[in-house]
């Protein structure tokens, strides 16, 4: 069987920039194809915090200061990379810093469509400088969507044209939608006709409408949310879209990288533990609730939050219902991140309700992330909808018992627990309403009560495998087939 040549482009990819799941996935599918033996070539922008970053760069000869136009403006751009012990990695870094020296990754900048058409115009024109036509071109969410129809007009009859295309919805929440009047910028020249006339006519185009209709194949991050948005409203508008397509949506679900998310060698833990031995999450337990000036007893639960705050994440449930649980259970809680205002006021409130029994730190930090994965009980993550979702996955690896609704990749990675039986590794509630969370909540601090149930339900979470090794292998099934 040939070696597959891969060409993938993300707007962002872990160690060098990252603000959600697409960084972690894109690195690890970079990380996986290239042990499998692929010839893989991966490009994202050169940001300016990545450029300010700790790496070395290095020009690729021949892709330097190349122009290249858009719309009616004359940018250039150059290639760089940046050497990896091992040689593991091809990581190409767009640099055009008109367009990507910002202060942030995304903008709300009024050409905010032009940065990611030239970062996927520029990754066509250097695979053409380079000589590599790769098999299959993987295109990630809005920001590179436009390729599979420039392929098949700007560069039809050539042999990058050859190449399949396939793209990844990680959230369809996100679209892209730029003016009708920013259509030059696409650069299609005579093959403008073929962009969505209906929404021209409204004054707008849609870069994820567009790669969903001219794609050769469309993923998303777990099975459940290819149903979800083919089927219902999360959706997003795109439901009509995504149905017209005979091949319909593949749900793949995402991995879990546990060279970083594992108690038995976390980086992060000076306290380590296993399935054998739970002592050190009793440890890591004290070091948590000391970090958070908790004092209530070590042996009552310990529930925790880690999360963007917004909208999606469903904390509106939980504003009546987490006051309640509190008064009435002997429980904590401890939280972490950063969003929109009134989900941070909520979780300061609440600490300052419940001095010593509930913390809040506001923003983002890794060690303290790993922390209270590792020494908390109860993790709550109450979804309004999640495509696929990572920490309900770190959770049951850290023996922390994931609270979710039932959605996306939370259904597909949490099966509810039965007490009867002994299985299942979670509480999964159905209903995204008080009433659901409620139920949650008590039904998982009754477990806690009983220790042996709570032991097995702890033994069952730590078994779950949700490594990359064994969801790139659907990857790879899915490009062979395609290619064939």
């Amino acid at each position: 069987m040939s070696a597959l040549k891969l060409c993938i482009l993300s707007s962002e990819i872990i160690p060098y920039a990252k603000t959600g799941g697409l960084a972690d996935v894109a690195g690890a599918l970079i990380g996986e194809f290239s042990r499998l033996g692929a010839d893989v070539r991966a490009f994202m922008p050169l940001y300016a915090s990545v450029r300010g970053g700790p790496w070395r760069f290095e020009p690729i000869p021949g892709a330097q200061n190349v122009p290249l136009e858009i719309g009616a403006t004359r940018y250039e751009f150059s290639v760089f990379t940046s050497p990896r012990a091992g040689g593991e990695r091809s990581i190409y870094f767009v640099d055009c810093p008109a367009l990507f020296d910002r202060g942030a990754l995304y903008t709300t900048d009024a050409d905010e469509h032009r940065r990611f058409i030239l970062f996927t115009r520029a990754t066509l024109e250097t695979c053409r400088l380079m000589g590599f036509v790769p098999d299959l071109f993987h295109c990630n969410d809005w920001h590179t969507a436009f390729l599979p129809l420039l392929l098949k007009t700007r560069y039809a009859g050539e042999a990058l044209a050859s190449a399949k295309c396939v793209l990844t919805i990680h959230n369809i929440a996100y679209q892209g939608v730029m003016p009708g009047s920013a259509a030059p910028d696409v650069g299609l020249g005579p093959a403008y006709a073929l962009l969505d006339q209906d929404d021209l006519r409204q004054g707008f185009i849609n870069p994820l409408k567009t790669g969903i209709k001219f794609a050769d194949m469309v993923t998303t991050v777990s099975p459940t949310y290819a149903r979800e948005i083919c089927d219902g409203p999360l959706g997003m508008g795109m439901q009509d879209a995504l149905r017209a397509r005979v091949g319909g949506v593949a749900g793949i679900l995402n991995g879990v990288d546990y060279a970083e998310w594992d108690p038995r060698h976390d980086r992060h833990l000076s306290t380590h533990f296993s399935p054998q031995d739970l002592s050190g999450k009793a440890e890591n337990k004290r070091q948590l609730m000391a970090a958070g000036q908790l004092d209530f007893s070590a042996t009552a639960p310990l529930l925790s939050v880690v999360s963007r705050l917004t909208e999606q994440k469903g904390f509106d449930l939980a504003f009546e219902v987490l006051p309640e649980t509190l008064r009435r259970r002997d429980c904590g809680l401890i939280a972490l991140g950063s969003g929109e205002a009134r989900y941070v006021g909520f979780f300061e409130r609440l600490a300052a309700e419940f001095p010593g029994r509930v913390a809040f730190r506001e923003g983002y930090d890794e060690a303290f992330a790993h922390l209270i994965e590792a020494g908390s009980d109860i993790f709550l993550m109450p979804s309004r909808y999640e495509p696929c979702g990572l920490n309900q996955m770190y959770s049951l690896r850290y023996g922390t018992i994931p609270i979710v609704h039932r959605t996306g990749g939370l259904a597909d990675s949490v099966r509810h627990f039965d007490p009867g039986s002994g299985q299942g590794s979670g509480c999964v509630f159905n209903d995204f309403d008080e009433n659901g969370i409620r139920w949650a909540l008590n039904t998982t601090l009754d477990w806690y009560g009983d220790q042996a149930t709570w032991q097995r339900l702890i033994q069952n979470a730590m078994a779950q495998d949700f490594s990359w090794a064994r969801q790139v292998d659907q990857y790879e099934t899915l490009f062979r087939r395609l290619l064939a």
